[in-house]
């Protein structure tokens, strides 16, 4: 029972730390690293080397995937590619549900960009679709964050869902992990879309609302904003290209071989690694720069990623190194067991992630600390296996979208962005979040019954 409590206590640590007192989630995961060690009882000559260690360890497995992924996806924020892929989706979906054609832009757009980031973009090709095809502001606005929050949980190159399968073990099978993550993230996308049109009919009721219906932006000019838009093989190839060579790399790696193993198997395992993969997708994005400059420019875009990554990258190591701790104690062996009796299973990476997202607001966060809190005990709840670490994956981002509220950054954004009281707010976006958590977590659950 001791050893619970610990545990608990360590967790109420992380969440207080992070939401009441606002530490930064790095130092917070660092300091419970110290304090779990110290509290289990491990020897102190081997504690700063295990930190250490699990801090260095995930951060070789993936953080050069991380670093090329925000690179890429800050030159895809800046060069309007994200407003190409809107312009597609549009043509292809048309105007007639126009709910589902801008839960699908957040959808794509939100797999190489931040789901915050992406709502800022896209805000007001949003505001001209709802004026255009005469759809409520709110109803709009949660399609579209509900579909960027849906890949932006569960589809690597995004660095949270990274982070996690790195934690678990699941470096080198990116590939199933985006396969997996994209059906699952169109489901709780789709949940929202559906929330969303409860909406059809309200209009934002927060500060600004009556001046948003008379500053309409059209699409066109949106669009002059950014000067000559890239087309639309420049637009995804550099995050589509590698998501296809890290799948194709899975494929090849399978225990039938069925690629073979000659000259194609090497190839495909080569660039299916997925910093190979992402070097590539870098390579293609240098296509989408614009000015007479293009080194200087490309140096701007590499150092806005750098500043962009580098927390996430010591949120990363730190969960590392708090995971490490967590696995040279016995409490791994021994919630395990616990947990095994009652039958919790693939819920319980859920309910902690969803505990920590919902108390201290980082997806991200959750993210980490759960994957690194669960590694240890994957083998004494049946999740040991590839596609149980890929599901618990999945079960810990559902739980890290289970809800967005007062105390998430992106809850704001869209309250903001969206002119909507904060009222208003929690009954759309929040709602929203927590029926695509559910649903999300409904269809991990299945899938596990079919896959385990």
């Amino acid at each position: 029972m001791g050893l619970i409590l610990i545990l608990l206590g360590v967790i109420a640590f992380i969440v207080i730390a992070t939401s009441k007192f606002k530490l930064h989630p790095f130092l917070t995961l660092i300091l419970a690293s110290f304090i779990t060690a110290f509290a289990y009882g491990l020897p102190t000559n081997d504690i700063a080397k295990i930190i250490t260690g699990g801090f260095g360890g995930i951060l070789g497995y993936i953080g050069l995937v991380i670093v090329l992924g925000t690179i890429i996806g800050t030159i895809l924020e800046k060069s309007g590619a994200a407003i190409t892929m809107a312009d597609v989706v549009i043509k292809l979906f048309g105007q007639r549900f126009p709910t589902l054609t801008m839960s699908m832009i957040g959808y794509l757009v939100s797999i190489p960009v931040f789901c915050d980031s992406g709502f800022v973009i896209l805000n007001s090709l949003k505001q001209s679709m709802a004026n255009r095809m005469k759809v409520s502001q709110v109803s709009m606005s949660v399609a579209l964050a509900t579909g960027l929050y849906a890949t932006h949980t569960f589809v690597p190159p995004t660095p949270g869902p990274i982070a996690a399968a790195g934690n678990l073990g699941l470096e080198s099978q990116l590939g199933l992990v985006i396969a997996v993550g994209v059906f699952v993230a169109a489901i709780a996308a789709f949940a929202g879309m559906l929330w969303a049109n409860r909406f059809a009919n309200e209009e934002p009721d927060g500060e600004g609302a009556e001046e948003l219906k008379l500053s309409q932006q059209d699409f066109d000019e949106l669009k002059k904003v950014y000067g000559e838009l890239p087309s639309p093989i420049k637009a995804f190839s550099p995050i589509f290209v590698p998501i296809i060579f890290i799948c194709l790399g899975s494929v090849a790696n399978f225990p039938s071989k069925p690629l073979g193993e000659e000259s194609l198997f090497n190839m495909l395992v080569f660039l299916g690694q997925p910093v190979n993969a992402l070097m590539i997708g870098l390579l293609l994005s240098l296509f989408l720069l614009k000015s007479n400059e293009k080194i200087k420019e490309f140096s701007e875009r590499i150092g806005h990623g750098l500043v962009v990554c580098a927390p996430i990258l010591l949120i990363t190591g730190a969960g590392g190194a708090f995971g490490a701790v967590l696995k040279a104690t016995e409490i791994g062996v021994f919630l395990g067991n616990g947990l095994s009796g009652l039958g919790v299973g693939i819920f319980m990476p859920f309910i902690v992630a969803a505990t920590l997202k919902s108390t201290q607001g980082s997806s991200t966060v959750a993210l980490v600390a759960t994957s690194a809190l669960v590694a240890p005990l994957l083998g004494d709840i049946g999740l040991a296996s590839e596609m149980g670490r890929v599901l618990t994956v999945m079960a810990i981002g559902a739980g890290a979208m289970t809800v967005s509220h007062a105390n998430d950054s992106f809850f704001w954004v869209v309250t903001e962005f969206s002119h909507m009281s904060v009222k208003q707010a929690y009954r759309a976006q929040t709602m929203a979040t927590l029926i695509q958590g559910i649903t999300a977590m409904i269809t991990v659950y299945l899938l596990s019954l079919f896959l385990l």
